[in-house]
């Protein structure tokens, strides 16, 4: 019996151009094109940052309007599109909340750290989780460590957060210069979260998580991932390279290297309509 997993692609992040990669989309119609690509890749949902006339990273309105738009042109409903909140040290969490109230977008991500950095900042965020839970905008919270493990969970006790409409992302390291990120890494988010517990893994309402890591091993991260019941986000955001250390031609190339390492354990990746199923 075959399991699907979700798969998704984050094909270019905030900080990356082309003087890393010639390959990286950065314009709207770049990233019609490898939302394309990536879609007969096998992927189900694409992991969207946009950029200004510059090159820089934004989360305003317009460059987003623009990046959706050209997404949808290519590959209509066919795949979740998740607009990131990641601020890069330059929006403030109400300018994040206040680009995803504007949008009203399909699914989102954002860092539960960002957007509620402190105790000042609980009751807007607090009801910025109510608001998209209501408008039924499916929600990924970013994860970079036990400790934002622990805060999520008392999130969810206190019904901050609420069931349902929402999974999590691990991160497997940082956004920090030669990170090299490695299947043991996933392995305390794991201890934290509880899926060592068979009750955990069996129970249909648990939440759905996925993880992503940095480095040529990117690849290897996620079939662990996916081995013990996760989902998995691999792209040119995080990582450049295929296993062999050498420079991966695309996002599709990159993709590939997990697909054809799963397919022989009978694991598949899921559609669009699967994931939106599975995090509804």
């Amino acid at each position: 019996m075959t399991r699907a997993y979700a798969l998704a692609v984050a094909p270019n992040g905030a900080r990356r151009t082309h003087v890393d990669h010639p390959a990286l989309p950065m314009t709207p119609d770049d990233l019609g094109a490898c939302a394309k690509a990536c879609l007969d890749a096998g992927t189900a949902m694409i992991h969207l940052h946009v950029r200004k006339a510059d090159g820089t990273h934004s989360l305003e309105v317009p460059d987003y309007t623009a990046g959706i738009a050209a997404v949808r042109r290519a590959v209509g409903n066919e795949l979740v599109l998740q607009v990131t909140t990641e601020a890069v040290g330059i929006y403030t969490p109400e300018q994040q909340i206040a680009t995803v109230h504007a949008l009203r977008p399909e699914a989102i991500s954002v860092a539960l750290r960002e957007v509620l950095p402190d105790a000042a900042h609980a009751p807007a965020a607090e009801a910025f989780f109510a608001w998209l839970w209501r408008e039924q905008i499916t929600t990924q919270y970013i994860l970079y460590d036990t400790e934002d493990v622990a805060h999520y969970r008392r999130l969810r006790a206190s019904g901050a957060i609420p069931a349902g409409r929402h999974w999590v992302l691990f991160v497997l390291g940082r956004y920090s210069k030669g990170q090299l990120s490695s299947p043991s890494d996933l392995l305390p988010f794991l201890s934290a979260w509880g899926t060592g517990s068979d009750a955990l893994r069996e129970d249909p309402t648990a939440t759905p998580w996925a993880m992503c890591a940095f480095g040529p091993r990117e690849a290897e991260c996620a079939l662990a991932a996916v081995l013990q019941g996760g989902h998995a986000r691999i792209g040119f955001e995080n990582n450049l390279y295929l296993p062999d250390g050498s420079l991966s031609p695309d996002n599709v190339a990159s993709l590939s290297v997990l697909t054809a390492a799963a397919t022989p354990l009978a694991l598949a990746p899921m559609t669009a309509d699967a994931l939106r199923e599975l995090t509804r």
